[in-house]
């Protein structure tokens, strides 16, 4: 039989055009809100580069050329081998961000080179997703039964960054960080990790808004019936431990959940910082503040329900022409759409998002290369972090801890950071159907 090897030109006809144009659309679309978010009155100006819209259309034009190299230019192969010092250049540039950086807003995690500004934080995460991808894909990895050596050393590679991060106070990309658990899950984490994280979010917040004792008697005894119905089931189902074990473990379970909740205050008042406590107080309804720590949620949230169905229309945002809200541009970008472009328009910015998330899922799960696969999941657990966080931010429902809307906010540093991720995978999907197509056709 003979063998057919597409061309070139047929293979990039086989991109992921879907992911590509909501990559496009979003990136558009967040230019366009950036520059309402800037006051207008004077006109609009595209060279003069001391308003933020210029600067971001810089900051577009070099994304979209970073994205051309990535799929044209770059073998697909290059990340893996690359992945080791890329990981430790990264590293060390946020151990040195830690002593050199400029702070901003309370975060220590800018370094400046001249009229240039980034934020290592923000390239750490592709680094962390390579390196993760390149390990647990390696033939020495047995991610159905891996030795704790392995287990320690995926370990590393995410906190190792993490703690660095947190000592430059940038809460809200250490938080992201924990998107990476759903790619552990998928790659046979156990479940019951994640049941144990809920859960300690859950007591934590509860034992807040109640008291130690009485969250302390309701563990206890949802515990108790748990392990009691469990217990009587084991006589029946196999799948079950064995009893002894079971007692363990629901021993153990007690000891940590009575630890956290007799520990929360502590936690609270001699661990989180002050401006960190304020906020969590508000978002729990401890406090009331919305002059002070609750200023900028108050009026994001005036900005999204004053838009309406429909939205004010394009530059016509009262509460986004005249700054009512602080980092309208960057972190509160949301309140922007939802003023000006209303709940329809909000949707489409959502329904973009879950299209890139969904898909990307998807099409690492289909994948039979296992770095490819790997590597997706990291992309997609991040940007969907990425989203709950920021809108629930602006929303009211999560503390504001200060992070960008994937491809809409202002920002170099995002955005070259989410283009490089999104694209990597992108290029990698496209070589795993080269390679399928290769074999495929002998």
């Amino acid at each position: 039989m003979r063998t057919y090897l597409p061309s070139s030109e047929n293979i990039y006809r086989h991109l992921d055009w879907t992911l590509i144009i909501c990559y496009l659309v979003l990136v558009i679309f967040g230019w366009m809100n950036v520059l309402a978010s800037c006051n207008t009155d004077d006109g609009i100006n595209i060279l003069d580069f001391s308003q933020k819209y210029s600067r971001q259309l810089i900051w577009i034009l070099s994304a979209f050329l970073i994205a051309l190299f990535i799929i044209f230019g770059l073998d697909p192969k290059f990340y893996r081998f690359i992945s080791v010092i890329f990981y430790i250049i990264v590293i060390g540039l946020l151990a040195a961000t830690i002593f050199i950086g400029n702070e901003v807003n309370g975060s220590k995690s800018w370094l400046t080179f001249g009229p240039f500004s980034f934020q290592p934080a923000e390239i750490s995460k592709i680094a962390t997703s390579m390196l993760l991808a390149t390990f647990m894909s390696s033939q020495y990895f047995d991610s159905s039964h891996p030795k704790f050596k392995d287990i320690l050393a995926v370990a590393l590679i995410m906190l190792i960054p993490m703690v660095l991060i947190l000592a430059e106070r940038e809460t809200g990309s250490v938080l992201v960080y924990c998107g990476f658990f759903l790619m552990f899950y998928r790659e046979g984490m156990p479940g019951w990790v994640l049941i144990a994280a809920f859960t300690a979010i859950a007591l934590f917040i509860l034992t807040l808004v109640t008291s130690s004792s009485v969250m302390a008697m309701a563990y206890s005894a949802v515990i108790l019936v748990v392990f009691t119905i469990r217990f009587v089931k084991q006589k029946y189902d196999r799948r079950i431990p064995p009893r002894k074990r079971l007692v363990s473990i629901y021993l153990l379970s007690l000891l940590a959940g009575l630890a956290l909740i007799f520990g929360t205050k502590y936690i609270f008042n001699d661990v989180l910082q002050e401006h960190q406590k304020a906020r969590i107080e508000q978002l729990l309804g401890m406090k009331k503040d919305i002059m002070g720590v609750g200023y900028n949620v108050h009026q994001s949230e005036i900005a999204i329900g004053s838009g309406g169905l429909t939205g004010k229309g394009f530059l016509h945002g009262t509460q986004t022409k005249y700054n009512f809200v602080p980092e309208q541009s960057t972190d509160f970008i949301f309140c922007t759409v939802g003023e000006e472009w209303g709940f329809l328009g909000s949707m489409f910015v959502l329904i973009l998002y879950a299209t890139i998330i969904i898909r990307i899922f998807n099409r690492a799960e289909r994948n039979t290369d296992p770095f490819t696969r790997i590597y997706g999941y990291c992309v997609a657990s991040l940007i969907t972090m990425h989203v709950i966080i920021n809108i629930g931010m602006t929303i009211g429902l999560v503390p504001v801890i200060g992070i960008p809307l994937p491809f809409i906010s202002y920002g170099g540093s995002s955005l070259w950071s989410f283009t490089i991720l999104l694209f990597v995978f992108i290029r990698q999907d496209l070589d795993s159907w080269k390679t399928y197509k290769k074999t495929s056709y002998v």
